[in-house]
């Protein structure tokens, strides 16, 4: 058996419109912790808020934020896997989908570079980029549509033998410059090495990392806990409205590099919108949280 286009078509389809009317349970959890760790009253009263928004979108299939990004797209395929027809094009046409049926109707937020025009189509739109599992007989596809209160403020900066120091202060800079407009409390993941073009995907990649496992590397993972504790003290708080929740997480990764060394610095915004499934040989399809 062969992975259908029409799988993909309709898979692609529906993370996108999931990604977009439920923030993922892990999330809720860490704001429903946030909410009660929280010191600021209108901290607190803003995570409460938050929550009941999730709640509300969730039961009513409605979307968490208008601002509903542009289609962006992971996919890993296992070296098992064989296609009956294309891929990238059951994925563009599945985005048409959505387009055509989304109750409430989304936003037109494709943009040309160029000339400024919005509309739902556009070069290389779905972005999307692809990896592969040595051994897997399945395809595994993760969506996280990118908005406009994250896309702005994310950054990479090329370094030549950069200290941990120099690295943390530039991932903290980038923070501050952003301030309270990516949306609060954030996930923020860092790509440290490989190319410039690797460095990215790597901060891309640590941002969708569930919450709640450590890092295995100790030098990250103290790194992690250091920038986590240095955000959340910046008092920007939930939506700026100040507090002691500015990120919910701080997420890093590394790949071996050259003396030049990029570091990339990604966001997610409050509603942390990650939506993944699972696409085996045998057309079978499993959602992912």
């Amino acid at each position: 058996m062969s992975i259908s286009s029409e799988t993909i078509r309709s898979v692609t389809s529906s993370l996108y419109e999931w990604s977009l009317k439920k923030v993922p349970d892990d999330t809720r959890r860490v704001l429903a912790q946030a909410q009660q760790r929280e010191t600021v009253q209108l901290g607190k009263q803003t995570l409460r808020i938050m929550l009941e928004s999730a709640e509300a979108a969730e039961a009513e299939s409605h979307l968490v934020c208008s601002d509903v990004g542009v289609p962006t797209y992971m996919i890993r395929v296992g070296t098992g896997v064989s296609f009956d027809g294309n891929v990238r094009q059951a994925i563009v046409d599945g985005f048409a989908d959505l387009v055509a049926r989304a109750d409430p109707p989304i936003l037109k937020m494709v943009t040309n570079p160029l000339t400024l025009q919005r509309s739902y189509e556009g070069k290389n739109m779905p972005l999307v980029t692809f990896d592969m599992i040595d051994g897997a007989d399945y395809m595994e596809i993760v969506c996280a549509p990118k908005a406009m209160g994250t896309g702005r403020w994310e950054a990479i900066e090329t370094f030549v033998y950069p200290s941990l120091e120099t690295i943390e202060k530039y991932v903290l800079d980038t923070v501050l410059k952003a301030g309270s407009q990516p949306c609060p409390p954030i996930v923020v993941g860092v790509g440290i090495g490989g190319t410039f073009d690797y460095a990215a995907k790597m901060a891309k990649e640590c941002v969708l990392r569930p919450f709640g496992q450590t890092n295995p590397e100790p030098v990250l993972a103290a790194m992690e806990e250091r920038l986590l504790k240095a955000i959340n003290d910046t008092g920007f708080g939930p939506m700026g409205t100040g507090g002691d929740t500015t990120a919910m997480a701080v997420h890093i990764d590394y790949s071996a590099s050259h003396g030049f060394m990029p570091v990339a610095v990604a966001f997610n915004c409050w509603i942390n919108r990650r939506t993944c499934a699972r696409i085996y040989q045998d057309g079978t399809v499993e959602r992912l949280e």
